[in-house]
């Protein structure tokens, strides 16, 4: 493998065993909470292990990725949605995650497909709609067995991120199921990608991402990956440092929803995914699957008591997690910049290590390229 730039052995994110949650003394307890607590105010990530998914899930998810994936590039675009309607495929260079924060750069590399909470379950309404649409399989005799182990591994991950919910809100001081009637019809989606270059092409163009540099837009992400360097998050010294899941953890990083809850005090962590090369510059296998736990898409944001200190304002005006997603998947699928993401751009824009997005001459010189071919 090339040597990824700005690595940095002394960044941690911390290695924490759930399996205890539910059965602990309260002494286990106040102390995984603890723990959760210290890694959310200082990195936003953490490294879940004692998860009790069984250990044949993320194998038999990554063999139907690894299926559906290797299908014809037009056979997997008949599966492509509208850039509002968040299901289905995405072609290689068809995002760009930067967008979500307001921040030009060239299109990323990843191909991906999406899955989510079916509609049906939640009535024909404009919300149902709107935030439950119906999701598009592939063909079963072309990918035998994708749905299912799709399915299982959307259940095993969601019940995992319930879980962390009700860690979340004890180690805030809250009652255990305080996020429930935040979380009782949540949008959740599970999104499986894989990095990959358009048929012809071989080699990665200067200044693309494997994946942009972006928050993640809801409570919490459960992600699965390959041991596989490529994922950076980004240090406090603003830095960009390497993150590689630990032997049987999952990674799991918090989103806006929660940023916002706490005033900032817990953390939605940029990251970024290089494109996962050899030494050579050719682009190497790598694949990873984040299950998005969102919220109600009606739910208010807004900060917790205690939050906010005493004759200052809040960070970020109420808002729903409904609109706070749409207005993010605006500036990723549908190539909008979203116009209301200054606190995060800044911290982006930073960044000592600037490969996470183009200058703007060089997205001129990337967007001239790809008029002329």
């Amino acid at each position: 493998m090339a040597e990824l730039p700005v690595s940095h052995d002394d960044f941690d994110v911390p290695v924490i065993d759930v399996s205890r949650w539910s059965t602990g003394s309260a002494t286990e307890r106040a102390a995984l909470a603890s723990a959760v607590d210290a890694a959310a105010r200082s990195v936003g990530f953490l490294q879940i292990t004692g998860h009790g998914i069984p250990a044949t899930a993320g194998p038999g998810l990554a063999d139907a990725m690894d299926a559906f994936f290797a299908l014809p590039l037009e056979e997997k675009k008949t599966l492509c949605a509208p850039p509002e309607i968040n299901r289905g495929y995405t072609p290689p260079k068809a995002e760009k995650l930067s967008l979500s924060l307001g921040v030009t750069s060239p299109e990323d590399l990843f191909e991906a497909f999406n899955v989510g909470v079916d509609g049906t379950a939640h009535g024909e309404g404009a919300a149902a709609r709107a935030h439950f649409p119906a999701n598009r399989w592939p063909d079963p005799h072309r990918v035998p067995g994708f749905r299912e182990a799709v399915e299982t591994w959307f259940g095993h991950a969601g019940a995992l991120a319930r879980l962390l919910t009700g860690i979340f809100a004890h180690a805030l001081g809250l009652d255990e199921g305080f996020f429930r009637p935040y979380t009782d019809h949540s949008v959740d989606v599970l999104r499986m990608n894989n990095y990959a270059l358009p048929a012809g092409e071989t080699h990665v163009e200067r200044g693309r991402m494997g994946m942009g540099a972006h928050t993640d837009y809801g409570i919490v992400t459960v992600l699965w990956a390959d041991r596989v360097p490529g994922l950076q998050i980004l240090g406090d010294d603003g830095l960009w440092h390497d993150v590689l899941p630990a032997e049987d953890a999952l990674l799991v990083n918090l989103g806006d929803a929660l940023a916002r809850w706490t005033n900032d005090h817990w953390r939605s962590t940029l990251h970024r995914v290089l494109p996962p090369t050899d030494a050579e510059g050719r682009l190497v296998r790598r694949r990873s699957a984040a299950y998005f736990h969102d919220g109600n898409h009606d739910a208010v944001i807004s900060p917790l008591p205690g939050c906010v200190p005493a004759g200052t304002d809040p960070l970020y005006p109420p808002v729903t997690i409904g609109e706070h997603i749409t207005a993010k998947l605006a500036g990723s699928r549908a190539l909008r910049p979203h116009d209301d993401a200054a606190r995060e751009s800044a911290r982006l824009l930073a960044a000592t290590d600037t490969t996470a997005t183009a200058t703007a001459t060089d997205a001129a010189d990337a967007a001239a390229d790809d008029d002329e071919r």
